[in-house]
């Protein structure tokens, strides 16, 4: 019996990838009734060339075009090169070479490497998004959010690697630093525009059901949409030239009894001192010690820190009641989430209850359950030390919720 030939990938691999591109095998033909379009993620042309992590879902999207073609789709699979941004500059920088020239010669390399791996893309359907005729309808679509009020100019925090000089994504982080260079990266208020993407939120989270992807990816989706309903509540300020009023966003408006304090971010009070106000230097330190620490990303900043304080000496009117509610700076407000105000329910909200009894500040029950100071557990000491609405106790005197008014 006859030896099998021998497999020579250089002869055999060239043999066929000459061929299909002679007879333009990957070519996609007008759109049809049985047209089939497949999308990869363009690669940074950052480096000198692939790696392993491109050619792991390329090859994966090649093997699931070629069966729509021979099951009889025809198939639009593209190639291109997402060559603006971080990564193509600071390749650039780091070889001190111009960013077009680097860009060019990293584009050059990875389309012959793409096409050494012998993936079905129509190399006729590439696009470049440096090429003028492929960011001229960038521009475009900026320019159509512009008009309809989607895209206006914010002034938010954002992740910042001061190293790279640049921001970057929550994507780009690995835990607090720079994925790319290692640096410790910092929250850095910055003069931006922002698209209006929470407009779509409905429509984003009800389109997520038509979707047959993986229940755990469309929750991240959903976790990332980040939708929260709820009420914008405006709080007057008593004899304060900065600001009139304060707003809130609040998910519980039904606990609008039990607000006790508002809590500013620091940021917010930074604001107010570029603005023109002057509290004591006491103050002007607190806020700027938070600030410096809030410089530091971390998941979730306001969960992990310990609870600290500053009373500013300023006061809000309660909307309903008209109580003189004090307005603290905490350190657990972050400008980024909400409007940087809180309004404060400490018998409902676990951070608002940490705070408030750290600082000895009123606690006031509007629904049960609520939380219940530690000295409550001594009924005697806890009703002399507060005004206390009414104590809901088991059969046995154990003290299970309480409301309890301002001291």
């Amino acid at each position: 019996m006859s030896e099998a030939p021998k497999y020579n990938p250089s002869e055999i691999e060239k043999k066929w990838q000459d061929y299909w591109r002679k007879q333009g095998t990957y070519i996609t033909g007008e759109s049809s009734d049985n047209s089939f379009y497949i999308l990869d993620m363009f690669p940074y042309p950052s480096g000198e060339g692939l790696h392993v992590g491109h050619p792991k879902g390329y090859i994966a999207t090649d093997v699931y075009s070629r069966m729509k073609r021979m099951q009889g789709f025809d198939v639009l699979h593209p190639m291109g090169f997402d060559a603006f941004g971080l990564p193509a500059e600071q390749y650039a920088i780091k070889n001190k070479l111009n960013p077009r020239t680097a860009t060019e010669k990293n584009v050059a390399r990875y389309k012959e490497q793409l096409e050494i791996l012998g993936l079905d893309y129509d190399w006729d359907r590439e696009v470049n998004t440096t090429d003028p005729k492929f960011y001229k309808w960038t521009q475009w679509m900026w320019k159509q959010m512009y008009k309809d009020g989607l895209a206006y100019e914010s002034f938010d925090p954002i992740n910042w690697c001061p190293s790279c000089k640049t921001g970057l994504a929550n994507e780009d982080l690995d835990g607090n630093v720079c994925e790319r260079c290692g640096t410790l990266v910092e929250k850095k208020p910055l003069r931006q525009w922002t698209i209006r993407i929470t407009d779509y939120a409905d429509r984003l989270l009800a389109d997520l059901d038509k979707l047959d992807w993986e229940p755990h990816i469309k929750e991240l989706q959903r976790n990332w949409i980040g939708k929260s309903e709820g009420a914008e509540i405006d709080f007057a300020v008593q004899d304060f030239a900065q600001e009139k009023s304060l707003t809130v966003f609040t998910t519980r408006p039904d606990t609008l009894y039990g607000v006790t304090y508002l809590a500013v971010s620091a940021e917010k009070v930074q604001i107010w001192i570029d603005a023109g106000w002057s509290p004591s230097t006491e103050i002007r330190d607190f806020a700027a010690t938070i600030l410096a620490e809030q410089k530091v990303v971390q998941t979730d900043y306001r969960a992990e820190v310990e609870k600290k304080g500053i009373d500013t000496g300023l006061f809000a009117v309660h909307p309903g009641t008209g109580e003189m509610l004090p307005i603290w700076i905490a350190n657990y407000v972050l400008s980024g989430y909400g409007t940087g105000v809180v309004m404060a329910v400490p018998a409902h909200d676990e951070r608002d209850f940490e705070f408030a009894s750290k600082y000895n500040l009123p606690i006031q029950g509007v629904i049960n359950p609520v939380y219940v100071r530690e000295d409550a557990k001594d009924k005697d000491t806890f009703i002399a030390k507060n005004k206390v609405v009414s104590i809901v106790e088991d059969q046995e005197g154990n003290i299970l919720t309480v409301n309890w008014g301002p001291k």
